[in-house]
């Protein structure tokens, strides 16, 4: 399998329970082998005219491109954000084995 068929996904959610809730929906789902939670963030950001810092938490979630259009529709459907950060990073070079894995996870 092309490591061009994979996408490494990015999202951010205020707590590590928040990350933890939808990266464990999204895994037993198998819309994604794996969401790394990388706490610790701080967001710098305008919102409603106002120029806000908040503390977040990075989540990276790794997926087929053929998921994404599933994994999109769920992280908009069980997010808690209004406007959730949903972007899809593409993967132009990986690990054969590792991505294997990520398919037969996520088939």
């Amino acid at each position: 399998m092309a490591a061009e068929e994979f996408v490494v996904a990015l999202t951010t959610l205020g707590t590590r329970a928040q990350a933890r809730r939808l990266v464990t929906r999204l895994v037993d789902d198998r819309l994604i082998a794996c969401g790394t939670i990388l706490p610790g963030a701080i967001s710098v950001y305008r919102w409603q005219g106002k120029v806000t810092a908040e503390q977040e938490v990075v989540v990276l979630l790794k997926t087929p491109k053929a998921c994404w259009q599933a994994l999109r529709a769920a992280v908009e459907a069980h997010h808690p954000y209004e406007v959730p950060e949903l972007l899809a990073l593409p993967v132009w070079a990986g690990l054969d084995r590792y991505l294997e894995w990520v398919t037969s996870e996520t088939s």
